[in-house]
């Protein structure tokens, strides 16, 4: 069974605003950019998104582009969704 979207996002977000103290995070802004997100987030983030939601991030899956923004990574987890689900 695959999350919602909406679901996907709210999950990523409250991670993410629980790991940069409060902050809020637009759906589109990348956290790299602004200062929040660092290689060692990066790889928290992954496991996040392993453990939460069940996946297996792969290494083609870790070119930091999916893990920029919260729609991003929203959208690989939708992505890994379907593969696991057909």
């Amino acid at each position: 069974m695959t999350d919602s979207n909406e679901t996907i996002q709210s999950a990523i977000a409250g991670f993410m605003t629980r790991s940069f103290d409060g902050a809020e995070i637009a759906p589109d802004q990348d956290i790299f950019e602004a200062g929040y997100g660092n290689s060692m987030f990066a790889m928290q983030l992954v496991a996040f998104v392993e453990s939460h939601f069940g996946l297996e991030i792969e290494a083609d899956d870790l070119d930091i582009d999916n893990f920029r923004s919260i729609n991003r990574v929203a959208a690989l987890v939708g992505r890994k969704q379907t593969t696991v689900a057909a």
